[in-house]
């Protein structure tokens, strides 16, 4: 079975990835068949730069992407970075209203009538 995965390039500390079609059984960096793009993580944004046309062919073909071609795919396809969601629940948005009825408020109140 094909894979479109990443394969390591690069000095130590200074890695970028090619996005690459290889057999599953391969190693990391082992044999692959063809050349479909490059990533680099080390810039801000991350620089990415892939053959669509190559990548949906294979695709067709039934090569699958790996997790992490997955993930550059759709950041792809949403126009740039998506922001990475840390929690399911959303932020909770405090709406706090200083009125009179307050007891915080009432409390200033007592304190500088009292001095």
């Amino acid at each position: 079975m094909l894979r479109i995965r990443l394969r390591r390039s690069g000095k130590k500390g200074q890695n970028f990835y090619r996005v690459v079609l290889a057999d599953q059984r391969s190693p990391r960096d082992g044999a692959f068949l063809e050349i479909l793009g490059s990533y680099n993580p080390h810039t801000n944004p991350p620089t990415t730069t892939i053959n669509r046309d190559s990548v949906n062919n294979w695709i067709k073909q039934g090569a699958q992407p790996s997790e992490a071609v997955s993930k550059i795919l759709k950041r792809l396809d949403a126009g740039g970075i998506v922001p990475e969601t840390t929690s399911e629940t959303p932020p909770v948005e405090e709406n706090i209203t200083e009125t009179a009825d307050s007891p915080e408020k009432e409390l200033v109140e007592n304190t500088e009538t009292a001095s």
